[in-house]
């Protein structure tokens, strides 16, 4: 099952990542923030305490026999540039402004945090690389997906054909209603392709953010790629969704590391 309780917390692991690489999308159970990030909100920009905050990042990690210390993260812009992660991060050191990192490093833990946009998780096992990206349609739209690829090619010498990419909880194409402007850029990052992302139901225009990312993907030359298919707007009991919950909500925590 992809699915593992440990405690009060649940959490999403994919099945074609081998057991060299930890990882682990959180769900927002069994943390300790109150409404309206009930409640293992792992996002500190969205008004909840940093005490809170802190410790429900230690409760993830604990799940996980994951050192604390080991955390590298960002500050999340909606962008596509890509950081490659030497070392933890410093607790007293500002955050790199990215939407991509990476690492061949053992010991270093990457963390995102979501609530909608898509998480995509990376491993390259013969180059023994882990990556994770984060992609709204801005970052779709901008090829987050792609550079991310491009970059373990480029930085790692990785090969795209071997590399395993996942998909994880994001909002589904029923959910991701978009308006003319986003329209149009859809239409002119994806051409020709772009009727097959862009659905209309009773007046409404939704944008499949997962098909776009696994196209993506499927550009770059990766062709190993799983998807969770679990919308987060659908399963508010389970996930955090800014657009479910219009915008009062936390952020569920995604984490991967190639161990020790």
């Amino acid at each position: 099952m992809p699915f593992t309780t440990y405690n009060d917390l649940e959490y999403f692991q994919f099945e074609g990542f081998d057991l060299a690489v930890c990882h682990a999308i959180f769900t927002r159970k069994g943390g300790v923030s109150p409404e309206p990030w009930a409640s293992l909100n792992m996002g500190s920009s969205v008004g909840d305490v940093k005490d809170r905050v802190h410790e429900n990042r230690n409760r993830a990690m604990d799940a996980l026999k994951l050192d604390p210390a080991s955390i590298y993260d960002v500050w999340q812009v909606h962008g596509s540039e890509v950081v490659f992660a030497e070392s933890p991060r410093n607790p007293e050191s500002p955050h790199n402004q990215a939407d991509v990192i990476l690492t061949n490093k053992p010991g270093i833990t990457l963390m995102m945090r979501f609530a909608d946009c898509v998480p995509i998780m990376l491993h390259d096992p013969i180059r023994h690389v882990v990556g994770m990206a984060h992609a709204g349609w801005v970052g779709t739209i901008l090829g987050t997906a792609r550079n991310a690829v491009s970059a373990m090619n480029r930085h790692y010498g990785s090969n795209p054909k071997e590399i395993k990419v996942a998909i994880g909880p994001s909002i589904g194409p029923d959910h991701y209603e978009v308006g003319p402007d986003v329209i149009r850029k859809i239409q002119k990052t994806f051409g020709k392709a772009s009727p097959s992302l862009i659905h209309n139901l009773n007046g409404h225009t939704f944008f499949d953010l997962w098909t776009a990312n696994q196209m993506l993907l499927e550009q770059s030359g990766v062709s190993q790629i799983e998807v969770s298919g679990i919308c987060t707007a659908c399963h508010l009991d389970d996930w955090y969704s800014h657009r479910a919950e219009k915008g009062r909500t936390g952020r569920f925590g995604a984490l991967i590391s190639l161990g020790e």
